[in-house]
């Protein structure tokens, strides 16, 4: 009876895909989520901090770069010296068709919304999709771009990890709010006369956390 509690835990893993993305995400495979973070704190703090530009950024990237390989390969046939080690640059028809598939999955997932709203007239997708739109240019009216992906990032990689750990409190902290809304609504029910249909609300949302707090006594 003890062991009931924990089968109601969600799978943030499950929900998230369940792949690498997922353990990125959740910090099993702390290296990806050091590096991805590092690498967006590293770009946030040049473009944003230190002034420079995309185009500049990559540009004195690629000139380091070009310089260091001509060298040393010069420096290398002067002195019988191997090669730089380059590998084979250029795109697998393999990885361009992975990269092909997965964009064709999401522009035909946008276009299946844009279908949804303009054929279907689905008015709680429209909804959906305007109230998104005007939320994210409403942030956006905050933020430059970078510094927007970046929070994002941040958010990402804190959000998902933090209700894992922590899935149980959390949940059991939004039930009790629920509850103290709607015990809310009873008293002023109560006040003008809908004692009974109040009691017929507080049911559907206290009764997760009824049973939730019951099962973890036991």
């Amino acid at each position: 009876m003890g062991d009931s509690a924990p089968a109601s835990r969600i799978s943030v893993h499950q929900a998230l895909g369940g792949g690498l993305v997922a353990d990125v995400l959740l910090w099993r495979k702390w290296c990806g989520g050091v590096v991805i973070l590092a690498s967006a704190t590293t770009f946030w703090c040049l473009f944003e901090l230190a002034g420079y530009s995309a185009v500049s950024f990559v540009a004195n990237v690629l000139l380091l770069l070009v310089v260091i390989l001509f060298f040393w390969a010069k420096s290398a046939s002067l002195l019988n010296r191997p090669l730089p080690p380059l590998p084979n640059l250029e795109i697998s028809e393999k990885n361009a068709g992975k990269i092909a598939k997965e964009l064709q999955v999401w522009v035909n997932y946008a276009l299946s919304i844009a279908r949804d709203i303009t054929l279907d007239r689905n008015l709680k997708l429209f909804l959906k999709v305007a109230v998104g739109l005007w939320f994210v240019s409403f942030i956006g009216s905050f933020f430059n771009l970078l510094t927007f992906v970046y929070i994002g990032i941040v958010l990402s990689l804190s959000v998902p990890m933090l209700y894992d750990k922590y899935q149980h409190h959390i949940n059991e902290k939004l039930a009790k709010r629920r509850c103290s809304r709607v015990f809310r609504r009873l008293s002023v029910n109560r006040d003008i006369g809908l004692g009974f249909h109040g009691v017929k609300l507080l049911i559907p949302f206290c009764s997760d956390f009824i049973s939730s707090h019951l099962l973890s006594e036991l």
